[in-house]
């Protein structure tokens, strides 16, 4: 079975030090590592950081997503999507609401490694209006994804939960994919009303969900698995493991937990399952809604000499 880490990220902070400047990803301004406690995270993470950690694991394909609301960063992903081959497809950024937004599609499907763009992504979480992807302009821009035939990755906290469940309903035509479970307050170990809204959320077939970003939403320093156990439960029983993938947040997780700790956590939560069940959950089901099958498909070794050469 080919095993898909379905969420990381990577970067070069402008103010970073390396050896090497010329290495993709280019250097760009990353303003949210200014924030507190985010020191450990102002360095450079590339995919040949990864390819150790991932070949370690047993994951041989991975979805690289976007980290700024920039396009320019997004056609950087694809082109170094193109030269490394463990990266299956990108989720980029447009912005959703710009009348050229046709056009931003069609010029990333032209550049390089376009064919590897498989989704997009708005920082929506950081939006102050609750009710943002209920946005004419918005849902505009989201039927125009669906058109692109492209995902979309819904990164939103609880409170927020109810505007993308009317998304979801009034765009039946676009695969939607949740990530990080909507952050829920796993710290304080309270599963309502994020509990309520998920299973209402999962009643849309157009909807997928990321076993992700849990030990960052946990106490960083003393979480474990029976901490996460709840949530993942109430994921994996709402959407069923056919419509949940594995994803690292790679390097975000490192906050928390190794790359090997978030894979051995989502191992553990899974085990209960059957073995067609967890492939899903580490495979089938990311293929499914980005679309792998339709995409390019290279082997580890390739990746891991192309992301060598990268650097």
């Amino acid at each position: 079975m080919s095993r898909i880490d379905a969420h990381h990220h990577v970067w070069r902070p402008a103010a970073a030090p390396s050896p090497s400047p010329n290495a993709r990803p280019q250097r760009r301004v990353h303003a949210w590592l200014d924030e507190p406690g985010m020191a450990s995270m102002r360095r450079d993470f590339t995919l040949d950081d990864l390819a150790p950690l991932a070949l370690a694991a047993g994951i041989d394909r991975t979805i690289l997503v976007q980290v700024l609301p920039d396009t320019d960063e997004t056609e950087d992903f694809l082109t170094l999507a193109s030269t490394a081959g463990t990266v299956a497809g990108v989720v980029g950024w447009v912005d959703l609401t710009s009348d050229h937004l046709p056009h931003t599609l069609e010029a990333l499907r032209a550049a390089p490694g376009g064919e590897l763009l498989v989704g997009t992504r708005h920082l929506v979480q950081d939006e102050r209006d609750p009710r943002w992807l209920s946005r004419p302009d918005v849902q505009r821009g989201l039927r125009l994804v669906a058109r692109a035939n492209l995902a979309y990755d819904l990164l939103v906290r609880p409170h927020q939960l109810p505007a993308a469940i009317n998304a979801v309903r009034e765009l039946p035509e676009l695969t939607f994919v949740l990530d990080h479970l909507s952050k829920p307050p796993i710290a304080a170990g309270e599963l309502q009303p994020w509990a309520s809204l998920i299973r209402e959320l999962a009643t849309r077939p157009n909807v997928f969900c990321k076993l992700s970003g849990m030990v960052t939403e946990a106490d960083l320093h003393h979480w474990n698995v029976a901490a996460l156990r709840p949530y993942a439960d109430v994921v994996l029983d709402a959407f069923g493991p056919e419509r949940v993938m594995f994803g690292s947040d790679w390097p975000v997780c490192l906050l928390a937990a190794s790359y090997e700790e978030v894979v051995g956590a989502a191992e553990a939560l899974t085990a209960g399952l059957s073995d067609a069940e967890r492939c899903h959950v580490f495979g089938t089901t990311a293929e499914r809604a980005y679309r792998l099958d339709e995409r390019p498909r290279r082997g580890r070794a390739e990746g891991g000499r192309a992301a060598g050469a990268a650097r």
